[in-house]
């Protein structure tokens, strides 16, 4: 399936009348049992609001209650559109981009990107990766601060990036974690690594003792052996992935603080987790509503 061209976006979503119905369809439909009368109902559009009608009882029903686009004066089209913009980059979709192809302020272009990174986040999820016969590769990575001055080197004021990646295909979980210490790692590891998983890490002393969790664990010595063990085992693909992140960052947002970090990773962990079928994005983040359930 191909992604969804802009003629082809605009022929789907002409106006907010559209986007509208398109809201209720996916989340009611016609024949929606009317919470207030309890009876199988019709439901017709109001002019007078952003609201469908309820043939019995006149009971209203709102479509953008309880997603990203609920009390929101940005145009409903717009909102489609910057979730359009979403899902046919590669590298991301910086506020001032939005700003510029919207024609919103910059403060509301800003807003709208977090909050799309967050719904791309829940509709992704959070299954467990691997399991028994499976592997996961896992490493740490450190985004954003600046180098030690004395040294050019170190970890000041970065953020600690934790990634964990089935290879051959396979999904990736991203997680921003306070420290690189062990018992950080592992907790980390252990919420979204299912036991009997192989796991493949380079030598960082944090990765000790995941064999004592129910984990089955190869190490690649990157100093001697680059990114694939003698007997090996790999990391590649959890490289591949932090290659990307970062080159996307630098080059789309330039920079990303602590504060925000965690809804950039999972953006571009929800991209790579459909990097085998990019056309069925747009309708899935426009179907989906898993913020609903988690209110």
């Amino acid at each position: 399936m191909k992604p969804t061209t802009v003629r082809q976006f605009f022929k789907l979503y002409p106006d907010d009348a559209t986007c509208l119905a398109h809201l209720f369809n996916v989340r009611f439909g016609q024949g929606h049992v009317c919470p207030k009368c309890e009876r199988a109902a019709r439901w017709y559009p109001l002019a007078s609001e952003k609201a469908f009608s309820c043939q019995w009882c006149g009971h209203h029903l709102h479509p953008m209650a309880g997603t990203i686009f609920q009390d929101s004066r940005t145009p409903l089209q717009l909102w489609f559109y910057a979730v359009f913009l979403f899902t046919t980059t590669r590298h991301g979709v910086s506020a001032k981009e939005l700003q510029r192809q919207l024609g919103v302020t910059y403060k509301t272009a800003w807003r709208m990107g977090h909050q799309i990174r967050q719904h791309m986040a829940l509709v992704d999820g959070e299954e467990p990766l691997g399991g028994e016969g499976r592997i996961v590769e896992v490493d740490e990575t450190y985004i954003g601060g600046r180098d030690s001055r004395s040294t050019g080197m170190g970890t000041f004021n970065k953020t600690v990036v934790l990634g964990m990646v089935e290879p051959g295909g396979g999904e990736a979980v991203i997680e921003v974690v306070p420290d690189a210490k062990r018992e950080t790692i592992h907790a980390a590891i252990e919420a979204n690594v299912a036991k009997g998983t192989e796991i493949h890490a380079d030598m960082h002393l944090a990765y000790n003792g995941l064999h004592k969790k129910g984990y089955g664990l190869r190490r690649v010595n990157k100093t001697q052996s680059g990114y694939v063990s003698p007997s090996g085992a790999t990391v590649n693909a959890v490289e591949n992935f932090w290659r990307h992140l970062k080159c996307s960052i630098q080059g789309t947002h330039i920079s990303v603080s602590k504060k925000h970090m965690a809804r950039y990773a999972k953006e571009f962990e929800y991209r790579f987790n459909r990097r085998m079928t990019p056309g069925a994005m747009l309708s899935e983040l426009l179907s989906r509503f898993p913020e609903l359930a988690s209110e």
